[in-house]
């Protein structure tokens, strides 16, 4: 019997540690802000999700050493929420395990990695939900891991927001319908 127990805890023990290896992923607290974004969006602008357009452009940042971008092999930009539209909102939070961050769910574009001269326009979907945004971007080393990023807010994420309407799905014909029936 204490054979079979002491088998049993070593088991455990084996397995537990296995299944740390195994769930190990990148905490956004250790990576380095790396790249410089600007988006077109202003502070605060109200963007029409279906129309309106956004352009992103980002370059590694000139005061990190000469080869701080060696191993950088993609860039994933992504549109996230900022902290004023996470709130109340679980299927919306930051997390500093990317595995589990919720807060950039939305890929605007992966790309491969340059150190200058990136940029492009996205046409902001007619499903993209009302909300509060920021841009970041990811960059991923040659196995696929993140290894640094950047984003167009601060590290408190509350400058450079910008807020995109969603389609209703009413118009103005309808509503003025419904005025004349009712």
């Amino acid at each position: 019997m204490a054979t079979f127990s002491g088998i049993f805890v070593a088991s455990a023990i084996v397995f537990s540690f296995f299944g740390i290896i195994i769930t190990y992923a990148a905490l956004f607290s250790s990576l380095q802000q790396t790249l410089l974004i600007n988006s077109s969006p202003s502070q605060g602008q109200v963007l029409q999700a279906g129309e309106a357009q956004v352009t992103i452009t980002w370059s590694l940042n000139n005061s990190y050493p000469t080869g701080t971008d060696s191993n950088y092999k993609t860039v994933n930009v992504k549109l996230c929420y900022a902290p004023v539209s996470q709130l109340d909102r679980g299927w919306r939070k930051s997390n500093n395990n990317l595995k589990k961050d919720k807060a950039c769910q939305i890929n605007l574009a992966t790309m491969p990695y340059k150190p200058s001269n990136n940029n492009f326009t996205w046409t902001i979907h007619k499903d993209v939900p009302t909300a509060t945004y920021f841009i970041r971007a990811y960059v991923y080393d040659s196995t696929g891991e993140v290894v640094a990023y950047g984003q167009t807010t601060d590290t408190h994420k509350k400058t450079n927001l910008f807020k995109i309407t969603a389609i209703t799905g009413r118009h103005i014909t309808i509503d003025v319908c419904a005025a004349c029936f009712s």
